[in-house]
């Protein structure tokens, strides 16, 4: 008969043992996420106090406040502070599940390509929210508080809402964290055959239009954050262009060493 049943059994167990697996780990994951959002959570006002010192700083000492117009505004904006920050606590056990469930299927080459591109991404995400927290974020709010003043005859004060300020941070720290990550992106591709080093310097042009182009996107818009992301991003792009320089001249030194130990007649 052209139908097997048996047949159909032997190719559905693999695929259910997988999904089982994906479940567990998927469980893992969000188990350790609502354990990191519960401890967040207890401590959201320190880590709103962290991260509002950026605006104290800008402010001149004794002035600026933080506003809400709802009731429920501070207790919202509590709630996301608690799982921004339970993300990045449980960053590192959503990757290593990650890691569990598609390493079995990689042969070990593909692992040692892929496992220092897995640990760089954490690394480099740190990076870019820490270059918006410490530079780009009092740059830009000591710049943006420069116009209060008398306008008009009127006083023009900054009072800023909790909730706004709190989106316009994870904004910042978002679009930094993972426009940081594009070396990694980069290099991925060059190790699958996707893009080659020769290609992207021919296309330079381009990219740095394309970054200008992210960086008006993603940042508020004033200047001073655009090219506070522009400059890292097109620094990053051309440091990728080095690395995989130093690689293919690596390839090649360990190519020669190959052919002159296949040439040296025995003794």
């Amino acid at each position: 008969m052209a139908f097997q049943v048996q047949d159909i059994d032997e190719t559905q167990a693999p695929l259910l043992d997988h999904l089982i697996e994906l479940r567990s780990r998927l469980v893992r994951a969000i188990v350790a996420l609502l354990v990191a959002f519960g401890l967040s959570l207890y401590f959201a006002g320190d880590i709103l106090g962290f991260l509002i010192r950026p605006l104290t700083d800008a402010f001149p000492p004794g002035e600026g406040k933080l506003i809400y117009t709802k009731l429920y505004e501070a207790f919202f904006v509590e709630l996301k502070v608690a799982l921004f920050a339970g993300f990045f606590i449980s960053f590192p056990i959503i990757a290593n599940q990650l890691w569990a469930f598609i390493a079995p299927g990689l042969y070990a080459k593909e692992k040692k390509a892929f496992l220092p591109f897995l640990l760089m991404t954490p690394v480099l995400f740190t990076a870019g929210g820490a270059m918006a927290y410490y530079v780009v974020m009092p740059t830009m709010f000591t710049w943006m508080l420069g116009f209060q003043g008398e306008k008009g005859g009127l006083t023009l004060d900054a009072l800023p809402a909790v909730g706004d300020y709190l989106g316009l941070v994870m904004q910042l720290i978002l679009a930094f964290g993972f426009s940081f990550l594009l070396p990694v992106l980069l290099l991925l591709l060059n190790s699958a055959g996707i893009v080659s080093r020769q290609q992207l310097t021919g296309v330079r042009r381009y990219v740095i239009v394309a970054i200008t182009a992210i960086a008006a996107v993603i940042t508020p818009p004033d200047v001073v954050s655009q090219l506070m992301l522009l400059v890292p991003m097109w620094l990053l792009f051309e440091g990728s262009l080095i690395i995989m320089w130093l690689g293919e001249r690596r390839e090649a030194k360990i190519a020669v060493e190959g052919e002159a130990e296949r040439t040296v007649p025995p003794a």
